[in-house]
C-alpha cells in the first residue's frame, strides 16, 4: 500500500483551509476511486492519497478496507464510503472551485445526472473489469448509451453546459477506459471523443491518473 502526498496550495486569505488530516484509500485501476481523485486535484486539496490493491491479503489493506470496497474519505472523525457521497462532501466542505452547481434546479439536474449515469453506464464495469459471460452485452449497451450522448456536445461544452461540474469528473474515469474496456465508438460519436479530450487535458485529470491507468489509455 502506497501512499502519496498531496499538494498544497495558498488560498484567500479569508477562506483558511486545512485538509492535512485528509486521507482517501483508493484503488489504483478503481474507476469510482478515480472519481475522489479527479475531484481531491481539481480543488488542489492537501490529502493523502493511499493506493489500496484490492487482490493483495496484506493486514494493511484489510486495515484500511475492511469491507473490500473503495474509495474510502477519512477526514478527521468522518469516514465516508461511495465515490459519489464522498466527492458531495468534499464540493460542501471545500466549495472552491464548486462542482456541484449552486441554483437548486441545476443541483438536481447534476444528481439526476449521476444517478442516471451510475444506472444506465456505471451498473456495467464490473463486468467489463472481470470479463464476465455478460461482458459484451454489458459492452453493447454501454457503446449505445455514449452514442446517444454525443448529441449534447454539439450544442455545449460540458455535461451540464458550459462549466466543468460533477457530472464530468464522474463519467471521466469511464471515458479513460473505453479502450481497457473494448469499446469502440463510431464517427458519429466524434463530439464525445473531443470532449473526453478536453477532460483528459485538464491538470487535474493529467495528476488524478495512477501508473496502471496510465496503461489504459495510449
Amino acid at each position: 500500500m502506497n501512499v502519496h502526498p498531496g499538494r498544497s496550495v495558498v488560498r484567500d486569505a479569508d477562506y483558511p483551509v486545512n485538509t492535512s488530516n485528509m486521507a482517501l484509500y483508493s484503488g489504483i485501476t478503481c474507476p469510482f476511486s478515480h472519481r475522489c481523485r479527479i475531484v481531491l486535484f481539481e480543488k488542489q486539496m492537501d490529502f493523502q492519497l493511499i493506493d489500496v490493491d484490492l487482490n493483495s491479503n496484506s493486514e494493511a489493506t484489510a486495515v484500511a478496507n475492511p469491507n473490500d470496497v473503495v474509495p474510502v474519505l477519512a477526514h478527521r472523525d468522518l469516514v465516508l464510503h461511495f465515490a459519489n457521497i464522498i466527492n458531495e462532501y468534499i464540493d460542501e466542505r471545500f466549495p472552491h472551485p464548486q462542482l456541484m452547481p449552486a441554483d437548486p434546479q441545476d443541483r438536481a439536474k447534476a444528481r439526476q445526472f449521476l444517478f442516471t449515469m451510475d444506472r444506465e453506464l456505471f451498473s456495467h464495469i464490473d463486468a467489463l473489469e472481470k470479463n464476465l459471460k455478460s461482458a459484451e452485452k454489458s459492452r453493447s449497451h454501454v457503446r449505445s448509451r455514449l452514442i446517444e450522448m454525443s448529441g449534447l456536445f454539439g450544442k455545449q461544452k460540458y455535461l451540464l453546459g458550459d462549466h466543468f461540474s460533477m457530472p464530468d469528473v464522474a463519467i471521466a474515469p469511464l471515458l479513460w477506459r473505453l479502450d481497457h474496456y473494448r469499446i469502440q465508438l463510431p464517427k458519429t460519436a466524434e463530439p464525445l471523443l473531443k470532449y473526453a479530450q478536453s477532460v483528459f487535458s485538464r491538470q487535474s485529470f493529467i495528476d488524478s491518473l495512477t501508473p496502471s491507468e496510465k496503461m489504459m489509455n495510449r
